[in-house]
Parts: C-alpha cells; sequence; structure tokens
C-alpha cells in the first residue's frame, strides 16, 4: 500500500524520486534513464543493457517503460544495405519537467474536487443529524 500523502511531505525526497512518484518508474528504469543521460551519445538497447549489467530483454522492458512515460526518444538508423536499428536518448529535461508539471495541476485540480466532495457530503450529512 503506497505511504499516505502526509508521510511522502515529511520524508526527504531526491529529484529522482519523482519519476518514481508521478511514473511509477522501477529502480532499473531509474538506472536506464541515468545511463542515457550520462551518454554522449544515443545508446542501443544492447549498450543500456551491458551498462547496467542486465539482460537484453530486461533492459528492453525498463527501455518500453521510459519511451511510455516520454523520458528517453527512439530514433531509427538505417544500414546502407538495408535494415535498421534503433538507439535512444535522453528527452529534453524542460519537456519532462513541464510534463509533470502538468500533471501536478491535474492531480492538484482533481483532489481540490474531491475535498469539496468530501466537505458536501459530510455538511449535509451532519445538518440532517442537527435537525434531529
Amino acid at each position: 500500500m503506497p505511504d499516505s500523502l502526509a508521510k511522502q511531505l515529511r520524508s526527504d525526497m531526491e529529484c529522482e524520486g519523482l519519476l518514481e512518484c508521478f511514473h511509477g518508474l522501477k529502480p532499473l528504469d531509474k538506472a536506464c534513464f541515468r545511463v542515457l543521460v550520462e551518454s554522449d551519445e544515443p545508446l542501443t538497447v544492447d549498450e543500456i543493457a551491458e551498462a547496467v549489467d542486465r539482460e537484453r530483454s530486461t533492459a528492453y522492458r525498463a527501455v518500453q517503460r521510459l519511451l511510455q512515460t516520454g523520458f528517453i526518444n527512439k530514433e531509427q538508423i538505417n544500414y546502407d544495405q538495408g535494415g535498421y536499428y534503433h538507439v535512444y536518448q535522453p528527452t529534453d529535461p524542460a519537456k519532462i519537467s513541464g510534463e509533470m508539471q502538468r500533471m501536478l495541476n491535474d492531480w492538484y485540480a482533481k483532489m481540490g474536487q474531491l475535498i469539496q466532495e468530501f466537505e458536501d457530503k459530510y455538511q449535509d450529512a451532519g445538518s440532517v443529524t442537527a435537525s434531529n
């Protein structure tokens, strides 16, 4: 069960914790992302797998989660003789942080709505009890 919001607010959170908090990324996902951020050039899944010391299929699943969240981009490289392969690189941090800010704003609006519904529901119930 996730920690309560009050407990999360009291804890020391690092910026990498946002990746888990907002997108549910796993430690391996964060490790793969870190490898891509620290690389001077785009990497293949094989190169990522080697860097995090995991099997290719395991690294591939982490890369897919990172693609789904928009944290990385995929580019197709074509061979001259035919065929292709993919390389991956991190998305611009400003774009990622903008998306997280949008998600936070959406969450804040939803929580405000739920709090208002709570107040309305229990205020009405309190009025009925008080009048009896």
